[in-house]
């Protein structure tokens, strides 16, 4: 019995290109008999019960709040965040909106230093040109000040968008140093900008003078009137504080989407060997200049909202002390973290409060008289220094770092591994 011999497939047949098509597959390692089905595969309810982190696609992995007690945790920080105001006092609810203040300018560092491992001690800069961006667009306009009073609506976005343009022009300069060398280099940028903001007195008001901020008019609302919403009362503080919220929410969601999309392992690849991120294909100086570009984005909107919180702004105010509490906020907080950000910034802003509550109670913090061994503000630095240090050599993730060691230990108990 003879076996026919099959002709081949005519050239430029269907079959051809689907032959091609399958050798394409194996050479790239994309096969479409390998992709699960539309709806990511189906589990029965059997299997997930006692299963929360069981996922069948790559998207639910990857999703912000890919478990029952991430979503819940999320929605009770939300609930207490939009109480918080209406339960405890101005001032308190002042700190609250500056440590949110904080949170954002921190994101954007975070973004920089810990995401793409460039260290930078300019960041104040880029805050203070947001602040004074925000005072000339949206502020009352003076004796020697520029002031256009625009919307709020257009005063925030401009805030971000010339730092970030500045941080363009300066990052091929900028970033083609690394190490040490980046860090002098935008210490350098941060004396520069505060000489010229002593010296610019129609946009800063001049050294030791200073000048209003902007109106706090969002939309044509002017957050500083008293408004009733049913039973609560917004005053200007819940106002702002409400404002700094939105903006973190907005901004911190922002970052985390891009920290786990292409551009954030880009940036991830450049921090852990950049050599081998550039054999790899990664734009080395493309991908520091967005990372500059982002972060001074950040710190442009957080600028912006510091000066409204403070009322007036100086520039003295914009000096080496604000660097190295962004830096303690990213460190202390976490590096590569955007929730470490935002326990940082809470961390280094209340805890001048915590300690003015504490100095009664030690002997060796002295009053306004300086009867005492230490001040409170001296006490703080000294804490600030000591916790950089030891969260560097002990746990380099910060505060957000013990916080997972606990979670992890919970959840693989009585187990250590």
């Amino acid at each position: 019995m003879s076996t026919a011999t099959q002709p081949g497939p005519a050239p430029g047949s269907t079959e051809t290109g689907t032959g091609r098509a399958q050798g394409l597959e194996r050479l790239t390692g994309y096969s479409r008999a390998l992709r699960s089905s539309e709806g990511g595969g189906a589990v029965p309810v059997s299997v997930r019960i006692g299963r929360p982190r069981l996922v069948t696609s790559y998207a639910s992995d990857q999703g912000l709040l890919n478990t029952p007690a991430k979503r819940w945790w999320t929605l009770g920080a939300l609930l207490v965040a939009l109480a918080v105001p209406f339960l405890v006092t101005r001032d308190l609810t002042h700190l609250l909106a500056m440590a949110m203040v904080f949170a954002i300018a921190g994101i954007g560092l975070n973004l920089l230093t810990g995401y793409a491992g460039q260290i930078s001690l300019g960041h104040p800069f880029f805050m203070a040109l947001g602040a004074y961006t925000a005072a000339v667009v949206s502020g009352a306009p003076g004796n020697i000040v520029w002031g256009l009073e625009l919307d709020l609506a257009i005063g925030l976005p401009l805030a971000a968008l010339v730092p970030a343009l500045v941080g363009l022009v300066v990052a091929p300069i900028v970033m083609r140093a690394r190490g040490l060398y980046l860090a002098v280099l935008t210490l350098g940028l941060l004396m520069i900008g505060e000489q010229l903001f002593k010296q610019w007195s129609q946009v800063t008001g001049g050294s030791g003078v200073g000048r209003r901020v902007a109106e706090p008019v969002l939309f044509g609302q002017d957050l500083s009137v008293t408004y009733a919403l049913g039973p609560l009362i917004l005053n200007k503080d819940i106002s702002l504080y409400l404002v700094c919220l939105v903006l973190l929410i907005g901004l911190g969601v922002m970052a985390r989407n891009l920290a786990r999309s292409r551009t954030g392992r880009a940036f991830a690849a450049v921090r852990d060997r950049d050599i081998a991120a550039e054999i790899m294909g990664v734009n080395l100086l493309r991908t520091k200049t967005l990372a500059l570009v982002l972060s001074s984005a950040y710190a442009g909107i957080a600028g912006a909202l510091m000066s409204m919180l403070i009322g007036r702004i100086v520039p003295e105010m914009w000096n080496i002390f604000l660097s190295i509490q962004m830096l303690a906020v990213v460190v202390i907080g976490g590096v590569a973290t955007i929730t470490g950000s935002i326990i940082g910034a809470a961390f280094v802003v209340l805890l001048p409060r915590v300690l003015e509550w504490a100095a009664p109670s030690l002997p060796f913090i002295g009053g306004a008289r300086g009867d005492g061994l230490l001040t409170v503000f001296q006490l703080e630095t000294l804490l600030f220094g000591a916790l950089i240090i030891a969260f560097l050599t002990l746990e380099p993730r910060g505060l957000f770092g013990l916080w997972y060691r606990v979670r992890i230990y919970f959840k693989t108990w009585p187990f250590s591994y």
